[in-house]
């Protein structure tokens, strides 16, 4: 049977699990691989495993229990090694890159954050800001106009959106990233102008949080801020 991994810690992880169990129905029990400084928590994989809720929660709740005790490499769900053995071995062949990321990680968690602005908030500043933008839908309201200004006006109002969201993600990380010990920038999605992870020590978690809620009441109601955290930092691993 193969061998299902939660995550990785030090040897000196006291890997408090009493009453966590593992993935699976019934949920299998965990056990520990170590080899030299190095702790992984594993336990059998059940067969025809797939991201069903219970199943992914119990794989979060595994690593959250090893986070409130110290640093810890969240593995992403699903991963499976044969057996035992080779999970050791991977331990042993990448054990120092291991050790240097837990150093890196204790104390610290991850903050995920997501900002959306309001597409008509957009294009009205768009619009205020642009004389060629008001121009162009002066000559095509109604229908009125050529094929190659509708284009044009179209082409503006695109590239313009693009920038100032580009623009405004950016000021946003760099207003946050003081706050943070690293910081992890996504792609941002049709609806959000920014995705991006940061990992703030457990001393600055208070002032970050602040400084997020600065950010959003200095911007107003055109925009949402969706801050998620603490979190297992898989961005970071």
């Amino acid at each position: 049977m193969s061998t299902y991994v939660y995550g990785i810690t030090a040897a000196g992880h006291p890997l408090r699990l009493d009453g966590v169990l593992g993935v699976g129905e019934p949920a299998a029990p965990l056990r520990t691989v170590r080899s030299g400084t190095l702790t992984a928590v594993v336990s059998d994989a059940p067969p025809g495993l797939r991201a069903k809720r219970r199943d992914v929660q119990a794989h979060q709740g595994v690593i959250e229990a090893l986070m409130m005790d110290g640093a810890t490499l969240p593995m992403r769900f699903g991963l499976l090694a044969p057996d035992d053995s080779e999970v050791a071995s991977a331990l042993d062949a990448e054990g120092e890159g291991y050790l240097a990321r837990l150093e890196e990680l204790e104390g610290h968690f991850e903050y995920n954050l997501k900002v959306s602005r309001e597409e008509e908030d957009l294009l009205r500043e768009v619009i205020q800001e642009s004389d060629r933008v008001r121009e162009l839908r002066e000559r095509t309201r109604d229908g009125a106009g050529t094929h190659e200004e509708r284009l044009e006006l179209g082409e503006i109002v695109a590239n313009e959106v693009a920038a100032r969201r580009d623009a405004e993600a950016q000021r946003l990380v760099e207003a946050l990233s003081s706050r943070a010990k690293r910081v992890s920038v996504g792609e941002p999605t049709a609806s959000s102008l920014l995705s991006v992870s940061f990992l703030v020590s457990s001393q600055e978690i208070d002032p970050f949080v602040q400084a997020v809620q600065e950010q959003a009441d200095r911007r107003g109601d055109a925009y949402t801020f969706a801050l998620t955290g603490p979190l297992p930092p898989y961005s970071f691993v």
